[in-house]
């Protein structure tokens, strides 16, 4: 869930860093999205938000802003991934080490939500009203597909050993049938 939407938000920030400098000749205050626009799951999100080039500029301008931030932050994420892997493998892993580097990733990791959660705070605050609730709008049904998905798939595993587990039955029905045969041919009358 917070995937897909940190998801959205990293296209929409995306979108906002590599649009043309030059800002599209539009007029400052774009009218609200028609009903064809705020259908969720039609065309691309970025593009249903309808974003003013001063909107991109703004974004654009966090992201940047951030940018250094989050890289330091990603940096210390995968060395304290790396140095929990490395405690981890150690010939005679030592308790102590493991928890000191648990909470190393910890950290990490909270402060990667961090800036994730502040960066996006400063995104919404770009946006107008409508455009949040079109967010939101997008945001729930990006996770409604998501949980579909997760559905269809646990459905389709389910069916696919359910499957499995009939044709290991018909086998070994198949082979009860044989040995019942054998053993009916072989008895004396």
């Amino acid at each position: 869930m917070r995937n897909r939407f940190f998801l959205v938000i990293c296209a929409l920030v995306l979108f906002a860093t590599t649009a043309p400098s030059q800002p599209i000749q539009q007029p400052a205050q774009q009218p609200a999205p028609g009903p064809e626009a705020m259908r969720p799951g039609d065309g691309d999100p970025i593009r249903q938000l309808n974003l003013t080039p001063e909107q991109r500029e703004q974004i654009r301008a966090i992201r940047e802003h951030n940018q250094n931030e989050r890289a330091v932050t990603a940096q210390k994420l995968r060395e304290a991934n790396r140095a929990l892997e490395q405690a981890l493998n150690a010939e005679n892993p030592d308790e102590a080490i493991v928890e000191q580097r648990l909470k190393d990733v910890a950290e990490a990791q909270a402060s990667q939500t961090r800036m994730r959660v502040l960066t996006e705070i400063r995104i919404r605050r770009v946006l107008t009203a409508e455009q949040r609730v079109l967010l939101r709008s997008l945001q729930q049904q990006a996770r409604d597909n998501r949980r579909q998905r997760l559905l269809t798939d646990t459905e389709e595993k389910m069916q696919r050993r359910e499957e499995r587990m009939r044709r290991v039955e018909e086998r070994r029905n198949g082979v009860n049938q044989l040995q019942r045969r054998r053993d009916n041919q072989n008895r004396i009358p």
